[in-house]
């Protein structure tokens, strides 16, 4: 029998031999695949595999890396990733030790994206000591984005909903395009204006989703810097929520989508009617309490008077005197609380403006939706809308006359 004479080797030992010379041999390339399988565990960890029409691979990115990526990705998102070509000794897989990953053709961009965020990061502007707090009941709301962005729909039905008696300004931009920057810039100095006047609490810039491409105006570092003086909280609601920009880095809150950035920043008036339901409640609830106590209290303090002085009946009727003023006193206080929930709810009512055009008053709009207070706006031609209280309707100005503003006083 032939004897074998090779060194016999461990698996383990096999595997690292071969993470060795795919380490020497191969390194680090850029690989473009589809993601699959997608995992991101507790750890921070992404695990996930990249595949084409002729393969697939098994990946590995670890937190600290991917933190630097900008988005998460899904099933099916096409990449590209720097990594090493490595082995995961204990079972023998073939895997790629990923350090950097970008969405597939965005690579130009993305590199700069990332060179950005680190410098601006450096600079401390995205330091969580520069985020202010959204005011609990802004008494004022901007809004920043395209008027025919569908996004502006879908903001100003989501205040109209949740916070009615607020009011909204819109400040009309682009959002995509080289003019976008200086015009989103533009408006933002308009909003801050407004805000040191005492008339905008909050600032929303909007945008619905898009591409890299279409979201680069919000990558800016001009208007990065411009978003970093602002007066007043901004919230940043730019695209989908995978989608990260430069403005949501800087914003003193990022809302994954419009309609979250109108969430965020408004209360919805039907929780605070309910909490204001249960304050009542509770205020009922104490008051029986107490008025239970002291009414034990005065039992027994007739009782031990019934016993200590001569005239009983006496006693007895001026424990049913004092009886009579406790239930005057705990009428009265009903009723002062009564009136008090009474009037928090007639406010209430009054904050609704649907009340004031009931009362036979009407809102002009103009053709981007500003209200008009000057009869100098009204010009002959004007398309208008007129909102009164049972629905709008749409009006062209055939004729013009201006009034005294008096008149009506002489």
């Amino acid at each position: 029998m032939t004897e074998i004479t090779r060194e016999i080797i461990g698996v383990g030992d096999l595997n690292r031999t071969i993470a060795d010379v795919l380490d020497r041999n191969i390194g680090n390339v850029w690989v473009r695949g589809e993601v699959s399988n997608f995992k991101a565990y507790d750890s921070g960890h992404w695990y996930f595999s990249l595949k084409d029409a002729e393969g697939q691979i098994r990946c590995v990115m670890f937190r600290g890396r991917n933190a630097q990526v900008g988005f998460i990705p899904k099933e099916g998102d096409l990449v590209e990733v720097a990594a090493n070509v490595g082995m995961y000794v204990p079972r023998g897989d073939l895997q790629l030790n990923v350090g950097m990953l970008r969405r597939a053709g965005q690579g130009g961009l993305y590199e700069a994206f990332l060179k950005l965020k680190e410098k601006l990061s450096a600079e401390g502007l995205f330091d969580e000591s520069r985020k202010r707090p959204l005011p609990k009941h802004p008494q004022a709301i901007a809004v920043i984005t395209s008027a025919q962005a569908a996004a502006l729909k879908d903001v100003l039905t989501t205040l109209g909903r949740r916070a009615p008696h607020i009011p909204v300004t819109i400040y009309p931009t682009l959002v995509q395009g080289v003019d976008a920057p200086p015009a989103i810039t533009k408006a933002l100095e308009a909003a801050y204006e407004a805000a040191k006047r005492g008339e905008v609490e909050v600032i929303l810039l909007v945008r619905g989703g898009g591409s890299i491409e279409d979201l680069w105006a919000f990558n800016d570092e001009s208007l990065a810097r411009v978003i970093a003086t602002s007066p007043v909280p901004i919230v940043s609601g730019v695209g989908h929520e995978t989608d990260f920009t430069i403005a949501d880095f800087v914003a003193d809150l990022r809302a994954p989508t419009p309609t979250g950035a109108a969430e965020l920043a408004t209360p919805d008036r039907q929780a605070l009617l309910q909490d204001l339901d249960g304050l009542w409640q509770r205020l009922q609830h104490r008051v029986v309490q107490r008025l239970d106590r002291e009414a034990q209290m005065l039992d027994q303090l007739s009782i031990r008077l019934s016993h200590a002085l001569p005239n009983p009946q006496q006693m007895r009727d001026k424990a049913t005197q004092l009886q009579a003023r406790l239930n005057q006193a705990w009428q009265s206080q009903v009723n002062l609380h009564r009136q008090r929930h009474q009037h928090w709810a007639m406010q209430l009512e009054l904050l609704n403006p649907q009340r004031t055009l009931d009362r036979g008053y009407a809102v002009i709009l103009d053709h981007v939706g500003h209200v008009l207070k000057n009869p100098k706006d009204l010009q002959v031609g004007s398309r208008l809308e007129l909102r009164l209280a049972e629905g709008s309707s749409e009006v062209e100005l055939a004729k013009v006359k201006s009034l005294a503003k008096n008149a009506s006083n002489e």
